[in-house]
């Protein structure tokens, strides 16, 4: 596994914090991106030819072993395919850096046929105008497209109208458990099927004051942080984020039941530390001072690294419920107006995402593999051996049933919720009316 970079800088391709949002950058890029829709470039190849000299430009998002990883299968590509050539460059200088680098080609007509992308752009993405719809190709026999879970897919399809791309990275959430501290607690080891009412009663039996020894670490800083930890609450609760008109829909019963249960958490036991920075829960608990989190992969190779002693199982539970969240990045493919440009781009992601070569990319560098066929595979054995645990967030993939919005209003639906969140869980006010205020907040800012 690569080491996971400062704080929310987005994944290049490494075991990082994918779901991290970079609201900012998002916000500022909407308008330059929306305002191309029904721009178009100079026409090409109106008639496909499989066998014509074509050059495709691939923007990698990727940085050290990871573009040195898709260099080499670029060029693996290239030889089963001598009448393509593969323009392979990172696209910018960080993932973050991509989205304002594509508004600024997309105005000069400088755009490459594939991008990495955050998932959270993908509804900014389509709305732009310039992506390619390739709905019609995976249906075709071979694609395997039902293999990516349901939230690859959805985020791949924004509006639900088009399927701009193929799935780049998978990712979810389990349990993680501190076994030093359940051992000196004398308990017995979370399950695959505990409640939330088994999680709390840990908690709150784990969390020693005195010694500065809590139970469970949350976010309270207001990134998409503290808003993706408690999507699972209320999916497992029967909650939406959304209603069908997309507008707000988390200030239901659902909604207030779960924050109402991290409430009691943090306010009544006490048993959970509240972290402003979204990194030092995360370090906490591989020195032996948090006993739970719920976190994803990417925190395996610091648990190595610091010699922690910890289990994982998947998200306790509502009624049965396992439910977990996902962030899936996608590489988005864009139109030409070039028959074979985009037959070929759309090849290349195709190849690039087979379960094949995902086990020698993904699953290689310590991301989840892509497809469900790939949970049984030779790969996931290896990285199971070495990080164990890996193969529960694998299998986890199964709990992932709900698509994080890809909105373009999503990014400031977060902050909203997220600084409600926060303050809830600091006392700061009850779970109710603070769901009901960030619900306003978010609509008003998605009718700007």
């Amino acid at each position: 596994m690569l080491p996971r970079p400062p704080k929310h800088t987005g994944p290049a391709r490494s075991t990082v914090r994918r779901h991290a949002l970079r609201t900012a950058a998002a916000l500022t890029a909407t308008a330059a991106l929306v305002a191309l829709a029904g721009c178009s470039g100079t026409q090409g190849a109106t008639t496909l030819d499989k066998s014509a000299k074509v050059t495709i430009q691939v923007w990698s998002g990727q940085a050290d072993a990871a573009e040195k990883s898709i260099e080499a299968l670029a060029k693996e590509f290239e030889k089963d395919h001598p009448n393509v050539t593969i323009d392979l460059s990172p696209g910018a200088s960080s993932t973050d850096g991509l989205l304002q680098k594509l508004s600024a080609g997309f105005a000069g007509n400088q755009y490459p046929d594939m991008s990495y992308a955050f998932g959270s752009w993908a509804g900014q993405l389509e709305a732009s105008g310039r992506t390619l719809d390739i709905s019609a190709d995976v249906k075709k026999p071979g694609v395997n497209w039902d293999e990516f879970t349901a939230a690859a897919r959805g985020t791949a399809q924004p509006s639900g109208s088009k399927i701009i791309g193929f799935p780049a990275v998978v990712d979810n959430i389990g349990l993680l458990y501190n076994k030093t501290l359940f051992d000196k607690a004398g308990m017995a080891y979370p399950t695959a099927d505990w409640t939330w009412d088994d999680f709390r009663a840990a908690a709150k039996k784990l969390t020693d004051p005195a010694n500065h020894v809590y139970g469970y670490g949350y976010s309270v800083s207001g990134s998409e942080e503290t808003t993706w930890q408690f999507w699972p609450h209320l999916w497992q609760n029967g909650g939406s984020i959304l209603n069908s008109d997309g507008k707000a829909a988390f200030n239901s019963t659902a909604g207030d039941d779960a924050l109402t249960f991290l409430r009691s958490m943090a306010v009544d036991d006490k048993s959970v530390y509240l972290d402003q920075t979204d990194e030092k829960f995360g370090q906490l608990f591989v020195s032996n001072r948090i006993g739970m989190i719920t976190s994803g992969p990417w925190e395996l190779s610091d648990l190595k690294t610091g010699g922690t002693k910890y289990g994982v199982v998947q998200l306790p539970g509502t009624k049965g419920d396992h439910q977990t969240v996902s962030g899936p990045d996608i590489w988005a493919l864009f139109d030409h107006h070039d028959k074979n440009r985009a037959y070929w781009a759309t090849q290349f992601a195709q190849w690039l995402t087979s379960a094949q070569q995902d086990e020698r990319f993904n699953v290689a560098l310590g991301n989840l593999p892509l497809r469900s066929s790939e949970a049984s595979s030779e790969a996931v054995a290896k990285q199971t051996a070495e990080y164990p645990g890996y193969d529960v967030f694998v299998a986890n993939s199964k709990n992932v049933k709900e698509t994080r919005p890809t909105t373009e209003s999503y990014a400031s639906l977060s902050v909203a919720i997220g600084k409600s969140i926060s303050q809830v869980l600091q006392g700061q006010g009850e779970p109710g009316p603070a769901l009901d205020q960030a619900a306003k907040t978010a609509d008003a800012q998605a009718k700007k």
